[in-house]
């Protein structure tokens, strides 16, 4: 595996979201090994495959407090490879979660 390779290219990709690219970086560490005792892995392209969300699901939330006031948050679900069974995680608005946090919790 092209551990430093697939990560430049992650980055470039990715910039600014730290979290996500530490989790990536973490996982490729711990799998290098395994990973390269099988060349087929390599021709099925696995880790780029499973590096990548499926789908990215962004939307606002309008709602009303309990002053009358009108607040829009945004929430997103990030969705990674559904091979091994049904996507994990869930939804988050807390405005502190940006998108970097929800690939990072997706991702591991």
């Amino acid at each position: 595996m092209k551990t430093e390779l697939i990560l430049q290219q992650l980055e470039a990709k990715h910039p600014g979201e730290a979290e996500y690219l530490q989790a990536v970086r973490e996982v490729l560490l711990s799998i290098e090994g395994t990973y390269n005792r099988h060349p087929e892995f390599e021709r099925a392209r696995l880790i780029e495959r499973l590096v990548e969300p499926d789908r990215i699901i962004s939307f606002r939330v309008p709602w009303v407090d309990d002053h009358g006031e009108v607040h829009v948050n945004l929430g997103h679900r990030v969705q990674f490879c559904n091979a091994i069974g049904p996507y994990k995680g869930g939804i988050r608005f807390h405005p502190s979660v940006n998108l970097s946090i929800l690939k990072f919790l997706g991702f591991e």
